[in-house]
């Protein structure tokens, strides 16, 4: 689309963008507008002048500020009908009964150009191709065939006054190189006040981009360090867990051989002969032995035959069956050690089954 020619928005010169987009080229400038706008006013002066000059239309009609153009460079109608005429191209309302009765497919005209309030564009067709060359836009914008009749519908719904332009548009480079090819829009033009913003948010960015990098010094390493940083916190963090782990698991190991000990000494009871030396418990196993010995020949001799010899005294067994040999001086200290170990334990049994019955 670049050799479309296409005026974008100065000030209030929409007249002068319309005219120059429609014919496509700098034809007009605001002074060749503002002159047909005094050469109307001129006319209307002398129309007025007919009916007196002392009349108090005239008068009224002088003190009056032009009706075809402003100090804003806004152009009526009339300007820009009479400039077209220049061209040999007239204006005609699109929406008056008269052009209504024609039933002209709007896809078989040439150009329109469209007003609303004091803004004007043209819509005109290039080669084969209609396109909206609207100053506010930041380029000219495709229009289909089919969406030309709604896209000026539209237009008439939201109050805008359109005109067909009739007759022959001057030749142009744009209307020659579409006549050959066909051209696609990927996307639409945005308007000028739209783009503005855009750029200027950009521009925000920018320097808030440039601020922080120049805080960082312009090399980015602030997320570097920072990143380095976290991973060393992290691997700390986990160091320091393992190591609580570890102290936990040696406390819970201590706790249970303290508990397991005070089980121990609470479930077996403590008796004075905890300290006995072996010598001590060898003599008190002997007094035992003998006092069993004793019992034992007492009862053979009451229940025994008379004149039986009696055999030799076995040794009595305790109630775990431990002691089952002989006595005499062959034992061994440490078999007597033993043997008097087991009776302790025996003993201890019988007090537990003693203080359970209680």
């Amino acid at each position: 689309m670049e050799s479309i020619f296409h005026e974008k928005q100065e000030g209030s010169l929409c007249a002068q963008h319309c005219l120059n987009n429609l014919l496509q080229g700098e034809y007009f400038s605001p002074v060749e507008l503002s002159s047909i706008a005094h050469q109307l006013d001129e006319e209307e002066r002398m129309r007025m002048a007919e009916g007196g000059v002392t009349s108090e239309d005239y008068r009224t009609f002088l003190q009056q500020p032009s009706g075809n153009m402003d100090d804003s460079g806004f152009f009526s109608i009339q300007v820009i009908s009479n400039a077209l005429k220049v061209w040999g191209l007239e204006l005609i309302l699109f929406n008056s009964p008269e052009y209504q009765r024609l039933r002209i497919d709007p896809i078989n005209e040439k150009s329109f150009i469209c007003n609303y309030k004091e803004h004007w564009f043209t819509v005109r067709k290039l080669g084969k191709q209609w396109f909206n060359l609207n100053s506010l836009l930041t380029g000219p914008e495709l229009i289909s065939d089919t969406y030309l009749a709604l896209f000026l519908a539209q237009l008439q719904q939201e109050g805008y006054s359109i005109f067909v332009v009739k007759g022959d548009l001057p030749d142009c480079e744009a209307d020659q190189l579409l006549q050959m090819i066909r051209v696609q829009q990927m996307h639409r033009p945005k308007l000028i006040g739209e783009e503005l913003a855009q750029l200027k948010e950009q521009r925000v960015l920018r320097t808030d981009l440039e601020r922080v990098l120049e805080a960082n010094d312009g090399s980015g390493m602030l997320d570097e360090d920072e990143e380095d940083l976290q991973r060393a916190l992290a691997l700390s963090r986990q160091e320091i867990d393992l190591e609580d782990e570890e102290a936990d698991l040696r406390r819970a190991i201590q706790l249970s051989m303290q508990g397991s000990s005070r089980n121990i000494s609470q479930d077996i009871p403590q008796t004075s002969g905890t300290n006995l030396t072996s010598e001590e418990l060898r003599k008190r196993r002997e007094a035992y032995f003998e006092k069993q010995q004793q019992q034992q020949q007492q009862k053979q001799q009451q229940v025994g035959p008379p004149g039986q010899v009696s055999r030799p005294c076995e040794r009595p067994t305790t109630s775990s069956g431990a002691l089952g040999s002989d006595l005499g001086d062959s034992m061994s200290e440490e078999d007597m050690l033993q043997a008097a170990v087991t009776m302790s334990l025996e003993t201890v049994k019988n007090n537990l089954k003693t203080e359970g019955k209680k």
